[in-house]
């Protein structure tokens, strides 16, 4: 399992970097996992999005979600000599207007998942947990068949004690922390030691802080969730960095 982080931050682009969208890849399947804003233009620098076999979302607000028109209108437009097929898209439907636009007729198709099912997606099996944040959003755990290897991202989430069982034992955590500590017990976000603190009880292999603030110092950051995640170690996302699990 590959993951290559294609945007990081967190709310808004800033200094020529987007937010939240990732591409995960196994077995020649290629995964997008939400679709902020300059998605489109960081993928087309690791792979053609044609190549895309599936999208996934944690849910509906814009840094998760800006480029995913301009995908769908890409998938439409771009001039093919076989018809390109549908691509589905995964997305929860608590919000049924924004689930009804991940359909395209002929373009694209929204497909439904259910906290309490898993689903199998390509090489993987995923599952999903509701989190904290001012609209619906899910978490969720990826557990590659082939090897065992599990990924787990965030998506959005003010702090919840139910990360440390959903991440029990991932080889890689993908955490939202936009929070410098002192700002504990957020309503929508993660702080740095809340990051470090979940890693940790969890016992998770690696943690890589993502979801990013535009001001303050990252590394600082960085330290505050190592600080508290004892052995662990924290990286920063960052564009078109790699994790291989």
């Amino acid at each position: 399992m590959n993951l290559t982080v294609l945007g990081c931050l967190g709310a808004y682009p800033y200094d020529g970097q987007g937010t939240t969208s990732y591409l995960l890849q196994s077995n020649g399947f290629n995964l997008l996992l939400d679709a902020g804003s300059a998605t489109l233009v960081e993928l087309e620098k690791e792979l053609d999005p044609l190549e895309l076999d599936a999208v996934i979302l944690t849910h509906y607000h814009h840094d998760h979600i800006a480029d995913l028109g301009v995908l769908q209108y890409y998938w439409q437009l771009y001039p093919t000599k076989t018809p390109k097929p549908v691509l589905p898209i995964y997305g929860h439907t608590e919000d049924a207007f924004h689930f009804s636009d991940l359909t395209m007729e002929g373009v694209t198709e929204g497909h439904a998942y259910f906290e309490a099912e898993e689903l199998k997606l390509g090489p993987f099996l995923v599952t999903f947990m509701k989190t904290i944040h001012p609209v619906p959003c899910f978490a969720m755990r990826f557990v590659e068949e082939a090897t065992g290897s599990v990924f787990v991202f965030t998506g959005d989430s003010g702090y919840l004690e139910d990360f440390t069982e959903f991440a029990k034992g991932a080889d890689l955590f993908l955490a939202d922390t936009y929070l410098f500590n002192g700002n504990e017990r957020h309503k929508a976000h993660f702080t740095a030691q809340e990051a470090g603190t979940l890693a940790k009880e969890a016992g998770v292999k690696k943690l890589v802080l993502t979801h990013l603030p535009q001001q303050g110092d990252l590394e600082l950051l960085r330290q505050q969730a190592q600080a508290v995640s004892g052995k662990i170690p924290v990286e920063l996302a960052e564009p078109h960095k790699k994790f291989v699990l």
